[in-house]
């Protein structure tokens, strides 16, 4: 039997924990949609769905066209992302998983609860310790971004995006989404970026492309597309970001401060 930790969601900040997890020894599979909407897609191993592999920081993930495969490529040292967005893999044979994380970020109670394995773990709103997991590790920003919470939830959603909300790249309407540029270019301020059903969509300000979401995919009026960096560095880009690692080690303290779940995590 394999022993692996799960990681529902490969957007940017589930690619912080599965980086630090990773790079502590820790064995982590990743299940995603088919059509994964990640828009910080350059520090992302959701984007492996795409590509078939990406490299972040040094390590690399595979997409896995099935459990058999995921095991392979987890022996092989890298992370597999498998399209299964229900995580049916837990009851697959072969694999015994001790720990979930729900890095879905989708701010809603999850549809999985404390059952679906002896240690589940929550990233922001929508996680209530003792309810629906274990644990759940504080996203927002400020003095306690990272922290694990035990007994009180995170807090709540604030529905505003940190910083100025302007750096947000949104649909204009419901549609097929279209892009002009590519993430790590530099824009002016009206340049047009993208549009969606033929509603452009230009930029806010000079600066950075950082984020875009895969182009190709139906989206709905008000969605997040895109984000534009006003700090004009493309180095930002390729980084993980501060905010992913603080949650990455929040994770990593839930994980290792139960001593029953810790003796299975290098068998």
């Amino acid at each position: 039997m394999t022993n692996i930790l799960l990681i529902r969601g490969g957007g940017d900040l589930a690619s912080g924990v599965a980086l630090r997890l990773h790079r502590a020894g820790i064995r982590v599979l990743i299940t995603e949609l088919a059509h994964p909407l990640a828009v910080r897609r350059t520090v992302s191993f959701a984007e492996a769905v795409y590509r078939g592999e990406i490299t972040i920081e040094g390590v690399t993930a595979r997409r896995a066209d099935s459990p058999e495969h995921a095991l392979q490529i987890l022996q092989s040292g890298d992370i597999p992302v498998l399209i299964d967005p229900p995580t049916t893999i837990r009851h697959a044979s072969g694999i015994t998983h001790h720990i979930l994380i729900d890095a879905r970020l989708t701010k809603r109670p999850p549809d999985l609860g404390m059952d679906a394995a002896p240690l589940v773990i929550g990233l922001g709103p929508g996680f209530i310790p003792g309810e629906n997991c274990h644990a759940a590790i504080e996203t927002q920003r400020g003095h306690t971004l990272g922290r694990v919470l035990w007994d009180t939830p995170p807090t709540s959603d604030t529905r505003q995006p940190e910083g100025d909300p302007r750096r947000v790249l949104r649909a204009p309407a419901e549609g097929i989404f279209r892009s002009h540029v590519e993430i790590g270019d530099h824009v002016e301020l009206g340049q047009p970026l993208a549009n969606v059903a033929g509603e452009p969509i230009s930029a806010p300000f000079a600066g950075i492309v950082r984020g875009l979401l895969h182009p190709g995919l139906h989206v709905t009026r008000g969605m997040k597309l895109g984000d534009v960096d006003p700090r004009d560095d493309p180095a930002y880009c390729y980084q993980v970001s501060d905010k992913a690692l603080a949650i990455g080690g929040g994770v990593l303290e839930a994980v290792l401060t139960r001593p029953d779940i810790r003796a299975h995590l290098w068998g």
